[in-house]
């Protein structure tokens, strides 16, 4: 395969790197690589032991000191040259992301894209980390507050997105000042090799030290844990299950320590009685299938007006029977496989729970054993019409399976249906009413994170803070004024004058021993 060859990776890899060192691998366990694609084993990574994961944080604490002290928009000056290197090697590390977790070819090199273009915005937003100043109470005063880097970060990421959930943290955190371990998947730790190799490069140029960007790849409950109740590390961005987030929330929480917690999405678009279908009904399709249904932001509730719910099921049968399925590294496929066994598994139990719950299964939801590859990794889109409370649907199933409902009346009651689960991350209206898309965004409206009108729930730009509520975590990430969460606020009264006037009108008088009458 010369993709792999053209990101200098070899069969076997060390899975802990200090940014431009790799740690010694020879008899340790090992993660073995097999793409869902055809089921081929294609790489053998060793596993961070303890040691190591102690000699990783070593060289990270050394490296903080330094790295902060660089200026930010010498920080930001770095952090462009790994863009302008993950340029250089776009297509092949597109191509291993697609190979890897079986993403289509054009969502991997959109992944890289997605790096590229927050390091873009990191090198400006790395000259504008502003603080605030407001008026004081008191004469002669001045008040204001300013943001100083936090230390260590870590990094916890899914296999869904190998590389760019890693950048939206890593860039921002890098041009405020921090250092970052990183612990990817063990499911797709193979793209984390490889962006690590490349940015490898770029530190070795620059004369940087080790320990600013670290990888660790190894076992939840060693390597994984570690990080969660270490208390260098005041932050923790954790990219996840919801049962998972729960877990990091508990263990970081106890010693006091922040997350950034992304968690699941039981995303709903609502299709209205004065919806644009030429625009709706493509947007709902990519929304579904896109990365096989293994995205947090995929669309897996579509909740139709009944005055055109029989056109949309008609238009989304026809479109579903038009999908092509198979290896993603062909262009002419629109979805490839889910990312192991375990996945088919829970897309199985969901197809039988959809039926045994009364709803139907209007395409899809079969297993694809005739494919030309050795993989058994690859189901059918699935479209299913129920009914919004099925236990089922209540449930974020991380699969390829769209839940079709019908509502009727007003938009409120679409919009009591998109808030009535647990999970607040992407939501999105097709609508060309502008009562109803303002009263979908407004607070009695949507209580995402995002909410989109006449688009789809996924693609989310890196411009804008990414994130939801309720179950998905709370968090932000990558645009807007995310980079705060990865800084520690100060808040600053300087006294300019030759009085000590006290807040709140407070008088505390000390008479000195020459004043006494």
């Amino acid at each position: 395969m010369n993709f792999l060859d053209a990101l200098y990776l070899e069969k076997t890899m060390s899975g802990t790197s200090t940014g431009t060192k790799w740690l010694a691998h020879k008899g340790r366990r090992k993660i073995i690589a097999s793409s869902p694609v055809d089921g081929e084993a294609f790489a053998g990574i060793h596993k961070a032991t303890p040691a190591d994961y102690e000699h990783v944080m070593a060289q990270a604490e050394v490296a903080f000191p330094l790295w902060r002290a660089l200026p930010a928009p010498k920080r930001g000056e770095i952090v462009r040259q790994i863009g302008l290197r993950l340029r250089d090697f776009k297509l092949p590390l597109g191509t291993l992301i697609s190979y890897e977790t079986g993403k289509p070819l054009q969502e991997g090199l959109g992944e890289v894209q997605e790096v590229i273009d927050i390091c873009d915005y990191c090198v400006g937003q790395a000259r504008m980390l502003y603080g605030m100043t407001t008026v004081s109470e008191r004469p002669d005063h001045r008040l204001f507050e300013q943001y100083h880097p936090l230390g260590i970060v870590a990094i916890i990421t899914a296999f869904n997105f190998p590389v760019a959930v890693w950048g939206w943290n890593a860039m921002i955190a890098a041009i405020c000042g921090d250092v970052t371990v990183w612990k990817p998947s063990s499911k797709a730790p193979v793209s984390a090799i490889a962006v690590q190799k490349i940015i490898a490069r770029v530190l070795e140029h620059n004369g940087l030290p080790e320990g600013i960007f670290s990888l660790l790849i190894g076992d939840r409950n060693t390597i994984g844990e570690k990080l969660l109740i270490d208390r260098r590390i005041p932050l923790v961005s954790f990219t996840g299950s919801v049962d998972s987030g729960r877990i990091v929330a508990q263990k970081v929480g106890v010693r006091l320590g922040k997350t950034i917690l992304e968690l699941g999405g039981n995303n709903a678009m609502i299709i209205t009685e004065h919806a644009d279908l030429r625009l709706a009904i493509p947007a709902v399709v990519f929304g579904a299938v896109g990365t096989a249904g293994q995205r947090c932001t995929t669309t897996r509730r579509l909740l139709v007006h009944g005055s055109c719910y029989d056109d949309v099921k008609k238009h989304l049968c026809r479109a579903y029977g038009s999908l092509k399925i198979g290896n993603p590294l062909l262009e002419a496929n629109h979805m490839g496989p889910l990312i192991d066994k375990d996945a088919v598994k829970v897309f199985r139990k969901a197809v039988k729970a959809i039926i045994n719950q009364g709803g139907t299964i209007l395409f899809g939801g079969n297993i694809l054993k005739n494919l030309e590859y050795s993989s058994v990794c690859y189901v059918e889109p699935t479209l299913a019409e129920v009914e919004s409370h099925y236990p089922i649907v209540r449930k974020e199933t991380f699969a390829p399976i769209l839940y079709l409902i019908r509502y009727e009346g007003g938009i409120e009651n679409a919009i009591a249906l998109n808030n009535q689960v647990d999970q607040g991350l992407a939501s999105a209206i097709f609508s060309t009413n502008h009562n109803q898309i303002e009263t979908f965004l407004s607070a009695r409206g949507s209580d995402c994170g995002i909410a989109n009108v006449n688009i789809g729930t996924s693609g989310a730009e890196i411009g804008g803070a990414f994130g939801g509520e309720k179950d998905t975590g709370g968090g932000r990430e990558s645009g807007s004024d995310s980079w705060k969460a990865y800084m520690r606020r100060q808040t600053v009264t300087v006294n300019y004058g030759s009085s000590l006037p006290l807040a709140q009108g407070i008088k505390f008088v000390i008479q000195e021993e020459g004043e006494r009458s």
